[in-house]
Parts: structure tokens; sequence; C-alpha cells
């Protein structure tokens, strides 16, 4: 199966998020905002931008990089 550039561009993203998940640069901050540690509203923010690109992702053929096949269910009787 080979891939094409919308496949690794979505695999690029993942990356990306999986990167920047984790505030390495704010480790040791103890700045807070709003009564909260600035690394907290990261996660917070983060989490808001990872559930929007996942919606993308799910909206936009998912079932290529998974491996499903979408007709294959609609055919044995499955829910539309």
């Amino acid at each position: 199966m080979t891939r094409s550039i919308r496949d690794w561009l979505w695999v690029l993203t993942f990356a990306v998020l999986i990167t920047f998940s984790v505030p390495w640069f704010l480790w040791g901050s103890s700045t807070v905002v709003a009564g909260l540690p600035v690394w907290l509203w990261w996660h917070v923010g983060w989490m808001g931008v990872a559930s929007i690109v996942f919606a993308l992702f799910a909206r936009s053929g998912w079932d290529r990089l998974m491996g499903v096949d979408t007709d294959a269910g609609f055919a044995a009787g499955g829910d539309p």
C-alpha cells in the first residue's frame, strides 16, 4: 500500500501534536495565570487543538489510514 502526500501530512500533524503535548519548555516555570500554573493552561489549550485536529482527521479520510474499507460495511448490511 502506497501512502499519498495527504497521508504523510496527517502523520506529520500527529507527530507534531505528540511532540508538543508535553510542554518541556515550561518545566520549572512558576508562572501562574488566573490561579493555575501556565503549564496546565498549555495542556488545556493543547487538548482543544488536538480535539479539533482529530475531528478534521475523522472527517477527511481516516478510513484510508486505518485500513478500513467503508464500502464493505454497507454491502454486508451495516448501518449507513
